[in-house]
């Protein structure tokens, strides 16, 4: 497995994760499939791909209890990223969402703690301090946000002083590519990972037809790969993103896992981005 720098840390975390949004139940819970999420999961970590990212509104919680599960016994070699909703941005809130998130993760300190959206009845500098006040008591490690804008960004570092934003979650792939226009840029020049979620365009990928699907289906069959596989690779040759896919089948997960080993050549990129444009 790839590693790539998590933002200017110093701290590395896989190329290709394991995202978990609906895994176990979208904004409510699911217990049917726990076994096969825990399954897919523990696989997933066996094959190198050790961040797991998760958030309180994921099935209501339920998905980091299922990932509690999943890392039972190897937590020092998993890097855990999960997100607070913007509901409880309010100071206090924030502190109480990652206190309870991190007792359902079954974790003293989360790795990467995440604003989920932005919310704007509530001053991002109060929601910063609280995440500061986290950062120094030893909760989390590094504080990222996701679905924020460049402006919304550049606010909430300017609210803190000792810390730095390390990353951005944001949707990215080949059918989603808003970011290319100014966040991606933003975030390479200064140093913040992209984690790139629904890498897939939301299961669209493996199931698009088109000029454009023909297009991925010739470089995938020419290099031996699906087309998830190349989906994938073309995100990765961007160095300042990492990508999340979620994976409940396990030869989905295996598939996943072999990506950082593909590299796509430049040609192949910049045919794949102009039939995508």
């Amino acid at each position: 497995m790839e590693f790539r720098p998590l933002g200017k840390t110093g701290t590395s975390v896989p190329s290709v994760g394991m995202g978990t949004w609906a895994i176990v139940g979208g904004k409510t819970s699911d217990m049917s499939n726990d076994a096969k999420a825990v399954e897919a999961l523990r696989l997933g970590l066996d094959l190198g791909m050790s961040l797991i990212d998760t958030a309180e509104m994921y099935g209501a919680g339920h998905s980091e209890e299922v990932v509690c599960r999943a890392i039972a016994g190897r937590r020092d070699s998993v890097f855990i990223a999960s997100k607070v909703s913007p509901s409880h941005f309010a100071y206090e809130d924030v502190l109480r969402s990652a206190r309870s998130s991190l007792k359902r993760l079954g974790i003293k300190q989360m790795d990467l703690c995440q604003l989920h959206w932005p919310n704007p009845r509530i001053p991002i500098s109060e929601t910063m301090m609280a995440m500061e006040k986290l950062a120094n008591d030893g909760l989390i490690r590094y504080i990222g946000v996701s679905n924020f804008s460049v402006q919304q960004m550049r606010e909430a570092q300017s609210a803190i002083s000792k810390y730095e934003i390390v990353s951005n979650q944001v949707e990215y792939s080949l059918l989603e590519r808003s970011i290319e226009a100014d966040v991606l840029p933003y975030c390479e020049k200064e140093g913040v990972t992209v984690l790139a979620y629904s890498p897939l365009g939301q299961g669209k990928i493996p199931r698009g037809t088109g000029e454009d699907f023909k297009e991925l289906d010739e470089v995938a069959s020419r290099l031996g790969q699906t087309r998830s596989q190349v989906a994938l690779s073309w995100l990765l040759h961007r160095d300042s993103v990492v990508v999340i896919p979620k994976a409940v089948k396990l030869d989905h997960v295996r598939e996943n896992a072999q990506v950082s080993k593909l590299r796509l050549g430049k040609k192949d990129y910049e045919r794949l981005s102009k039939a995508f444009a």
